[in-house]
């Protein structure tokens, strides 16, 4: 009996220990806040990656490290192959306008939808809002992203 839990303890280990990677995925939706339905309201997807180290530099007490300063472009930073999927506003001349609150439910479903069909899983959602600041400012966002996970293969 003693043998059999042994065997099960070790199968056990043996299953848990291999580490698991997960690959990311980051999709962002940007809606306008901007009177009168001025504003654009999207979903981007990028279509390529970038290697973040490839534009960061250690520092150490504020200066960076002898001949390691980061000489990268910021236009390198750029990616130019991204998907665009146009929203609604969530402002008219009316005012708000709740069918394109929910029509934009409906194209973010979709898209949750689709990414969940191709193997991603959604791990976190964050989102933040810049709004109107009083009377001389009428522009704003709603900006949320949508961190997605699927496992490395």
């Amino acid at each position: 009996m003693k043998k059999i839990y042994l065997i099960i303890a070790v199968l056990a280990t043996a299953l848990t220990s291999e580490a698991q990677v997960y690959e990311y995925q980051v999709i962002t939706s940007v809606e306008s806040i901007i009177s009168s339905g001025l504003g654009r309201s999207r979903i981007i997807s990028s279509n390529e990656n970038r290697n973040y180290k490839d534009f960061t530099t250690t520092r150490t007490d504020g200066k960076s490290v002898k001949d390691k300063r980061n000489k990268s472009d910021r236009s390198d930073i750029r990616v130019k192959n991204f998907d665009e999927t146009k929203l609604l506003n969530f402002f008219n001349i009316a005012g708000i306008r709740f069918q394109n609150i929910a029509a934009n439910d409906a194209v973010i479903s979709s898209k949750i939808n689709t990414m969940s069909e191709n193997g991603w899983e959604l791990a976190f959602v964050s989102s933040a809002v810049e709004s109107d600041a009083g009377d001389k400012d009428n522009s704003g966002i709603f900006i949320t992203r949508y961190i997605f996970k699927k496992l490395r293969e």
